[in-house]
């Protein structure tokens, strides 16, 4: 079992966040795309992909998506 990069709580499944390359679990993957940012760093996220960057980092997480 892993756990998320974000929340620190045990989970079977993990996706990679648009913000930031975090894995994350599907808890914090719905909040994430429930942001009003979220949108935008999809968008930049496949633009920079389809330009070859296979290693953006993303649009940097917002500071109401941090965990403390």
């Amino acid at each position: 079992m892993r756990c998320c990069e974000r929340c620190k709580k045990p989970t079977h499944t993990v996706i990679g966040s648009y913000f930031n390359r975090q894995m994350i679990c599907t808890s914090c993957e719905h909040k994430e795309r429930s942001h009003p940012q979220f949108d935008r760093a999809m968008r930049i996220e496949t633009e920079q992909v389809l330009k070859g960057n296979l290693n953006y980092e993303g649009i940097g997480l917002p500071e109401d998506l941090k965990q403390n």
